[in-house]
């Protein structure tokens, strides 16, 4: 860990000076204080044996715990090196190495985790190692090196470190150590491959268009007749003000929690009003719904629709809660669509909380020359999450309050007298279906 000298430090006192003779010992009598290079040693120590401990037990603690003892180890030592550097060199009882250092943990992670349903995949990869399988199966087209490339990495690797980097935010030289691979460097460009490979393969997990009617079938169930998904918006930290400190996100979900439309990487200074009207969403779905088959609800009609929070604007594909107490409705019809309303909105709310506690990368603040890679990294966060609906993992219900819940200012403009007209066919039906 720390090269010294064996040369110990000259005596302090000169041969003059006569040496106080040791005290009896007593019962009652403290220790002495023990010197610099005693605490010292005894600090090498402890750090020597923290490293045998973590190097033979990493494949029992969790990542997380494992990850948190690397970090307070490397602090230590660069505390310890730190400290050396000032001091005359002296020896420090440091273990010798072991004749042949141990396999990198993700090999030996595989040969000790081969049962299907082992929870060290969940801890690690946050999914059991059936839906690990099948994930590599699919991306594996768009993650193969060439086998004469000299830094060639196999796709499960590659994969892996990317999971376990998006899942614990580990840095990419521990990464790097981890799964064996030549630099961090590696590490960084495997991670964007698969964030690509993601992108690319699992693009189709986003289902407003592909499977309309089962998302509408969805919010018959939670007493929303012809939605077709809830609207929020999330703010992921970005360092610096060139971004307003924030990088927003937009996101469509689905009955099941299930992101139906992701746009990501608006600037932190935006209201979700501004970013709505320049997303394909509000440009392309805004047609569809439109055009798509109304229903007939206590002789009005009411369209296929959206649901949104008060950050946005009141449409006729987006229906928004209504605001104060001089509604054109009475106050049982008002409260009746409120409540429902609030009840879809928490969907989306759950959804981007779920998004930062499975893959706790999004819970960091990027460095801003990083920042242009966030909105891609979002993106494949939300794939990762639908696949994993798909294949049936549970979700984290352990979620803190307010993870996912974004405050951003009311929608200050006029409200769309259609929008109006459409809410209150709207909130007259859910009055009803609510005194049944």
């Amino acid at each position: 860990m720390v090269a010294v000298s064996k040369r110990r430090p000259s005596a302090v006192r000169t041969a003059t000076s006569p040496s106080p003779s040791p005290p009896s010992p007593s019962a009652n009598q403290s220790q002495s204080p023990l010197a610099p290079e005693d605490l010292l040693c005894h600090l090498a120590s402890a750090i020597s044996g923290s490293l045998r401990f973590l190097s033979s037990a990493d494949l029992l603690l969790l990542p997380s715990q494992s990850l948190a003892l690397e970090s307070l180890i490397s602090s230590s030592a660069l505390s310890l090196s730190g400290i050396l550097s000032f001091l005359p060199p002296f020896p420090l009882p440091l273990d010798p190495p072991p004749t042949a250092p141990p396999a990198p943990w993700f090999s030996r992670f595989l040969s000790s985790s081969a049962a299907a349903d082992d929870r060290r995949w969940v801890d690690s990869f946050r999914m059991s190692k059936r839906s690990f399988d099948y994930l590599l199966q699919l991306l594996t087209p768009s993650l193969q090196s060439d086998p004469s490339a000299a830094a060639a990495v196999p796709p499960d690797v590659k994969l892996s470190a990317a999971l376990f980097r998006l899942a614990h935010a580990a840095p990419y030289r521990v990464v790097a150590r981890r799964f064996d691979l030549p630099s961090p460097n590696i590490s960084c460009r495997a991670f964007y491959e698969v964030c690509k490979a993601v992108a690319d393969r699992l693009g189709h997990l986003f289902e407003l268009s592909s499977d309309l009617q089962r998302v509408v079938r969805g919010f018959d169930q939670l007493s929303l007749p012809n939605c077709c998904g809830v609207l929020g918006f999330a703010r992921f930290a970005v360092e610096g003000a060139a971004r307003g400190g924030s990088m927003i996100a937009q996101g469509l979900v689905d009955s099941e929690g299930m992101f139906l439309d992701i746009s990501a990487g608006w600037h932190g200074s935006m209201t979700p009003a501004q970013i709505l009207t320049k997303t394909k969403l509000c440009r392309t779905q805004a047609m569809v719904l439109g055009n798509a088959s109304t229903m007939e609800l206590n002789g009005g009609s009411v369209p296929k629709y959206l649901l949104g929070g008060s950050c946005c604007p009141l449409l006729p594909w987006l229906l928004t809660p209504i605001r104060g107490v001089d509604s054109n409705l009475n106050s049982s019809k008002a409260a009746a669509f409120n409540h429902v309303h609030a009840q879809g909105m928490k969907l989306v709310d759950r959804a981007f909380g779920r998004l930062r506690v499975r893959w706790q990368l999004l819970q960091t603040s990027w460095k801003e020359e990083c920042a242009d890679a966030l909105p891609f990294v979002v993106v494949a966060c939300c794939l990762l999450h639908n696949f994993l609906i798909k294949c049936g993992e549970p979700m984290e219900d352990e979620i803190e309050p307010g993870m996912g819940k974004q405050e951003f200012p009311d929608f200050k403009g006029k409200d769309d007298e259609g929008g109006e007209s459409i809410r209150d066919v709207l909130a007259a039906h859910l009055s009803l279906v609510s005194n049944e």
